[in-house]
C-alpha cells in the first residue's frame, strides 16, 4: 500500500465523518473549514440543506480587531460563532472537524465555542 500525503489521509478522515454525523435543525452540524489565509465556520441543517449561520475571517467584525489567522484569531472567530448560533436560537450542535486533527486552531475553535454557550 502507498504512503497517502497529507492531505490525502486528512481528506480519507473527512469522508469517514461525513458518513456518520448529520445535522438536523434541531442540532446542526458546526462545520469547521481552515485554508491557508482563512477560517470559515457554518451551522448547517442537512436534512434541508440549509445554512442557519455563518462566520469567517472574512467578516467585517473580525476584520475590526485586527487579529490574524492564527490561534488567537481561532479563539475569536470561536466565540464569534457561538454567539451567532445563540443569537440563532442554536444551542446544541455536531461538530464537524472536517478531517482536520483536533489541536491547534481546531481545538481553539471548539473551545471557544463551548465556553460562550454551545453544547457539543
Amino acid at each position: 500500500m502507498a504512503i497517502k500525503t497529507r492531505k490525502e489521509q486528512r481528506n480519507m478522515r473527512h469522508l469517514r465523518i461525513r458518513s456518520k454525523i448529520m445535522g438536523t435543525a434541531a442540532r446542526p452540524r458546526f462545520c469547521v473549514s481552515i485554508t491557508a489565509s482563512n477560517i470559515y465556520l457554518q451551522f448547517i441543517d442537512d436534512e434541508n440543506g440549509v445554512t442557519l449561520a455563518m462566520t469567517s475571517s472574512l467578516d467585517k467584525q473580525f476584520k475590526e480587531q485586527n487579529v490574524p489567522t492564527n490561534m488567537d484569531g481561532a479563539k475569536v472567530l470561536g466565540k464569534m460563532a457561538a454567539e451567532k448560533a445563540v443569537a440563532a436560537n442554536i444551542s446544541n450542535v455536531v461538530f464537524d472537524r472536517s478531517g482536520y486533527k483536533f489541536h491547534g486552531r481546531i481545538k481553539a475553535i471548539a473551545d471557544a465555542a463551548r465556553e460562550n454557550g454551545l453544547n457539543f
